[in-house]
């Protein structure tokens, strides 16, 4: 009985010390591409991650806080398109389209907007966003807790990315809490996902987003 006690803890011990040390390295590995709003430099596309919708079908506030920070990046001219990648496996749930519906209503012309309707996951949207949408580089939008697992998941899908932590200071406490929490998991699921489960998303045609020579802007 003993000597399973001291097993499970040991295991429990190993088991968190690979979490934390996974999360570890993602965050100092992503230092270095992690800019605030004023500082990132300039790339072709700027990439939304859904992030649900509220009761009444709009973008909920997390999503908001990124819309918002990839419309400041577009008005400030670091980015020609907004790729906006969310879930739509349902006739009634349209992340995509809520995001569209929001960008346009402050003003973003709608022929710069991109949708995404397989973005199901972070990892799916990264994926797509190369191997459907035809992008070597983009800027990614997120909060502060998923951006190093963003950033991560960007690299491994063939994008040279870097990211732009959104505003979150107004979120709920034990919402935010909750979310960092699952965000421990999340990680682990991510690493699986690259290097030992490594799922396909949807796929489909190629819909590149302009011509290979549009992409930078110079």
């Amino acid at each position: 009985m003993i000597k399973i006690l001291r097993f499970f803890i040991i295991l429990s011990c190993s088991t968190i010390f690979f979490i934390g040390a996974l999360r570890l390295i993602l965050l100092l590995s992503t230092k270095d591409v992690t800019f605030t709003l004023d500082a990132v430099p300039s790339k072709a596309v700027v990439l939304v991650p859904g992030a649900g919708l509220n009761s009444s079908g709009g973008p909920s506030a997390p999503l908001k806080d990124r819309l918002d920070t990839a419309i400041s990046l577009y008005r400030q001219g670091k980015v020609q398109k907004m790729l906006l990648s969310g879930d739509n496996t349902e006739v009634t749930y349209n992340e995509p389209g809520a995001m569209q519906a929001y960008a346009i209503a402050q003003g973003i012309p709608e022929e710069d907007l991109v949708l995404d309707y397989a973005g199901r996951r972070t990892y799916d949207s990264c994926y797509r966003a190369h191997h459907i949408f035809g992008l070597d580089e983009i800027i990614i939008v997120t909060q502060a807790y998923h951006l190093p697992r963003a950033l991560f998941l960007c690299e491994n899908s063939e994008l040279d990315a870097v990211g732009v932590p959104v505003e979150q200071s107004r979120y709920i406490r034990s919402r935010y809490l909750f979310w960092n929490i699952r965000e421990v998991f999340a990680t682990v699921m991510a690493w699986l996902d690259v290097y030992v489960l490594k799922p396909l998303p949807v796929l489909g045609e190629m819909e590149p987003i302009f011509p290979l020579q549009l992409r930078i802007i110079p």
